[in-house]
């Protein structure tokens, strides 16, 4: 293990095999990366594309790469690594290897505010402004009515279920009040797409990950690993526990709404992500940067295969994290109840 002091005396311990496995899963979404801004009708070589991205290619190809493809890959990045990272937050708080956005109904209000949008007539600025006020205020009935003197995982799960299958009702309703090309627009998006993304769509959820990454892991990664253990031993250490679960709590949440805003629900990645990260590594405890990996290059792969899969037909990159969430999460409770522990 090795041990990592900074100048504010907040020390991190980091095991060599995550960093392994981080470094790796980082690798893999690059190279993916470079994959992907070589392909399309436009077909261009690993070479020719950093190249392109080091300012030596010619003006067709800086257009092609950082205008029309760039964008897409860095939404894809950002978003894979924000739900993994609110998904390892998550599933670290509650104790619980289900809880996720998408299990706690944080997504299902970011869908609620974007919808709401798309029945007024709504700009798609105003879908993404309003996906991720759904989400927060979400968030905060979800604590709220989850509150009693403390915030115990299994009562947080359990009141996200209700809020989520309220909320599924009420998006169903707002999809039938919508005009029909508009509800046809708006299920895409719930359905999850990367397609036609732009900077707009990246600069804000890159923006907060450089300023909440920092925060999850410098000022909560240590007494994360401490809430784990349970309230009483974490307030036993030290550790003020409502404080940082609240702090935590709205990071998440905030990453979440913002990878809604961005690219719509994609479904599966917050939950799959983190357990990947955590069999790789084979280390207990919230495996955050190998889960912000594993979910970057996840999301690029899945967009990968939503883009190249058909022939001359694009898929939603949510209906392939889908398929391979679910066919995941059905393989996990196979094994799990194989070996017993179900």
């Amino acid at each position: 293990m090795i041990v990592l002091r900074t100048p504010g005396g907040v020390s991190l311990r980091l095991r060599p095999r995550a960093l392994v496995v981080g470094a790796g899963c980082a690798l893999l979404a690059a190279a993916l990366g470079v994959l992907a801004l070589g392909s399309g009708d436009y077909p261009m070589s690993a070479a020719d594309v950093l190249r392109t991205l080091t300012g030596g290619g010619s003006p067709a190809e800086e257009f092609i790469v950082t205008e029309l493809r760039l964008p897409r890959l860095v939404t894809a990045v950002c978003v894979g690594a924000a739900l993994a990272l609110a998904g390892a937050v998550f599933q670290s708080l509650v104790r619980n290897p289900l809880g996720s956005p998408d299990v706690l109904g944080f997504t299902q209000g970011a869908s609620t505010g974007a919808l709401l949008v798309v029945v007024a007539g709504g700009s798609s600025l105003a879908l993404g402004a309003a996906a991720v006020a759904g989400g927060l205020v979400t968030g905060v009935l979800v604590h709220a009515l989850a509150w009693r003197h403390g915030l115990p995982g299994f009562r947080l799960i359990l009141v996200g279920i209700g809020v989520t299958a309220i909320l599924t009702g009420v998006n169903g309703y707002l999809l039938t009040r919508a005009p029909l090309m508009d509800a046809a627009r708006a299920v895409l998006w719930l359905t999850g797409s990367l397609d036609g993304r732009g900077w707009v769509n990246a600069l804000p959820l890159l923006v907060a990950l450089a300023v909440l990454v920092p925060v999850v892991f410098l000022g909560c990664g240590p007494a994360l690993r401490m809430i784990e253990l349970g309230d009483d031993a974490a307030s036993a250490l030290g550790v003020p526990v409502e404080r940082v679960r609240l702090l935590l709590l709205g990071a998440a949440v905030l990453l979440v709404s913002l990878a809604a805003a961005a690219a719509g629900p994609v479904s599966f990645v917050a939950l799959t992500a983190p357990h990947l990260a955590r069999r790789l590594t084979r280390a207990p405890g919230p495996n955050l940067l190998p889960a912000m990996a594993v979910g970057a290059a996840l999301l690029v792969g899945a967009d990968q295969v939503a883009q190249r899969a058909f022939s001359g037909h694009q898929l939603p990159v949510g209906v392939v994290t889908g398929v391979i969430g679910g066919g995941y999460l059905v393989w996990l409770l196979a094994t799990e109840r194989k070996a017993g522990r179900l």
